[in-house]
């Protein structure tokens, strides 16, 4: 009997307790839900429009002449004459607009010197057979969030955002490599 009441006694000091509390997923009940540590998530809304316009003309003429006699007495025993005349006239005019709203939710990966976040994510969609990927990462600062844990992607720094397509009718768009090689000699 006195070894079955020592077993009961010594048995919860060899256990050892938990707590509840972990202090690193901790968040009080009074807390804000924007993203603070690596891990949380945080909505970026993309808004960005962009656009970019140049033109340029040329226009330039040449022209040269030279003439020569050769004449003994009153007579012309040679005549010579050389011309030469050149004419350019060229411009180009090159404009491009883009616009991207995408709502895209993406990871802190590390909260950097000076508090601020740095995030990064990927958001993938297919319509009509066709893969959209949309890329975002940057610093955000963690002022710029809302009480929404939303940031704009007008407030990221160093911002890099990548839209690309992939399938069929993206591939049509693309100029074909004869096309590109014919491009790059001239024709």
């Amino acid at each position: 009997m006195k070894v079955l009441i020592a077993a009961l006694v010594l048995l919860p000091l060899a256990t050892g307790a938990q707590s509840l509390f972990r202090e690193d997923s901790f968040r009080a009940l009074t807390a804000d839900n924007k993203a603070y540590r690596p891990g949380d998530v945080l909505t970026v809304q993309v808004y960005e429009n962009s656009s970019a316009s140049t033109s340029a003309d040329t226009g330039t003429r040449r022209t040269n002449h030279l003439q020569a006699e050769l004449a003994h007495g009153s007579n012309k025993v040679a005549q010579a004459a050389v011309a030469v005349a050149g004419d350019f006239d060229g411009g180009g005019r090159t404009q491009r607009a883009s616009r991207l709203l995408a709502t895209v939710t993406v990871t802190v990966q590390e909260v950097v010197e000076g508090g601020q976040l740095r995030i990064a994510g990927t958001q993938s969609v297919t319509v009509n057979e066709e893969l959209q990927r949309v890329t975002l990462e940057g610093l955000v600062r963690p002022t710029d969030i809302t009480d929404g844990n939303i940031v704009q992607s007008t407030r990221i720094a160093q911002a890099r955002i990548t839209y690309v397509g992939e399938g069929d009718l993206t591939e049509r768009g693309r100029r074909s490599w004869w096309r590109k090689l014919l491009d790059a000699v001239g024709f």
